[in-house]
């Protein structure tokens, strides 16, 4: 069968990729495995199984006065402005955090930030389980739902929170299963603070995030990746801020890879290395949109999307090598020079200039630039904008 035709089998790769995580999450608690080796691999199994799963981003959404349209059901995408924007509120977040480190001590801003993180984690941890208990449940189990929807009127502007606000809940016995599961992850995370259970955490926000979000278009991503480059540099080379901020807040935002299993006589732990989940998760988000833009360029279907079709995968498949190429180079800098290294600095260039020069060794960079997953309803609005400014 050739590589463009549609496949009914399960990908080998995406099984193979889970099969990594699982099995290297549990055999790094028994055997030492090389810190380079176990963080390659992993990030690598992560990005490869979550790019795909974001492949369902593609499934077309009725539309209003289509059937099956759902007012809630729409699709995140990445502005252009909040690109532009998103190195500045992280700057502002992150300094935020570095103060409240120094004036209110860690113990009272991990005991905050812990609260936002263990509701985030039982939702992401949630939503990974679910599925998976779906599987091994009767089909049965799930034929009822459970849930409300109801809209709450209110004050506060509408500019700042819709009016009426709608709040709902649609739920199956296997999401309350995954939920009573993730639950109780969560609270022994927050008793133990092991690093085995961060890292669940950890992987489950790497996988939802990168599956469920759009950057929208090719040059927004650019955009995001060349001001996060700036970034990362400014707040690692430039300031004590971001390695101070990283060391100190207790938190599932870093996978933990043990470079020892026999604890510190000293204070009873193990030495761990880390890599922080944006490192992860912004080439993530950059990488599924070219996982996604091959997929269109092999003019794959748009409804019942099987993750597991075979297609041509050139940009994605040079981008993730040169991903791996990257965070091999940050860490052989990182090693060599003994010190910490932002790791966007080697892997930004490289998504970027392997997607740009695939590109242009296939003839399709227009292509590439006009590719958007936007809504079609933006692009009035746009239009409107800019008349708007020209009468002003």
């Amino acid at each position: 069968m050739s590589e463009s035709s549609s496949s009914s089998k399960s990908n080998p790769l995406i099984l193979g990729s889970y099969a990594t995580i699982v099995a290297l999450w549990g055999l790094s608690q028994v055997v030492l495995i090389p810190y380079v080796v176990h963080l390659l691999v992993l990030v690598t199994a992560i990005l490869y199984a979550a790019c795909h799963c974001s492949l369902t981003l593609r499934e077309d959404i009725p539309k209003q006065g289509e059937e099956g349209y759902d007012p809630d059901n729409v699709r995140d995408t990445l502005k252009q402005e909040d690109a532009y924007q998103f190195p500045l509120f992280g700057s502002l977040s992150l300094f935020s955090l570095y103060l409240a480190f120094k004036f209110l001590g860690k113990e009272w801003v991990n005991l905050l930030i812990g609260g936002y993180f263990g509701m985030v984690g039982c939702g992401a941890l949630t939503v990974t389980l679910s599925p998976l208990i779906g599987k091994f449940a009767p089909k049965s189990i799930n034929e009822k739902r459970y849930g409300f929807k109801k809209s709450i009127s209110h004050p506060i502007p509408d500019s700042i929170l819709p009016n009426p606000l709608e709040l709902g809940l649609d739920v199956t016995v296997t999401d309350i299963c995954a939920l009573v599961v993730a639950v109780g992850i969560v609270a022994l995370y927050f008793q133990e603070r092991h690093w085995t259970l961060n890292n669940i955490l950890g992987i489950c926000f790497c996988l939802q995030g990168i599956e469920r979000f759009s950057l929208g278009t090719y040059k927004i991503g650019a955009i995001l990746l060349v001001g996060l480059f700036f970034y990362d540099i400014f707040w690692v080379f430039g300031t004590d801020v971001m390695v101070t901020v990283a060391k100190n807040l207790d938190g599932p935002i870093k996978i933990l890879f043990p470079r020892t299993l026999i604890p510190n006589e000293e204070n009873g732990k193990i030495e761990l290395s880390l890599l922080g989940l944006g490192d992860i998760v912004i080439p993530g988000f950059f990488l599924s949109l070219l996982l996604r833009f091959d997929a269109t360029n092999a003019k794959m279907p748009t409804k019942d999307i099987n993750i597991h079709d075979n297609f041509p995968k050139p940009y994605f498949h040079s981008a993730l090598f040169a991903y791996f190429l990257g965070l091999v180079t940050t860490l052989f800098v990182m090693i060599q020079f003994n010190a910490a290294q932002p790791a966007l600095l080697y892997l930004v260039p490289a998504c970027l200039g392997s997607s740009f020069f695939c590109a242009f060794s296939r003839g399709e960079i227009e292509a590439l630039l006009a590719y958007s997953e936007e809504e079609e309803d933006d692009a009035p609005k746009e239009e409107e904008k800019a008349e708007e400014s020209k009468k002003d």
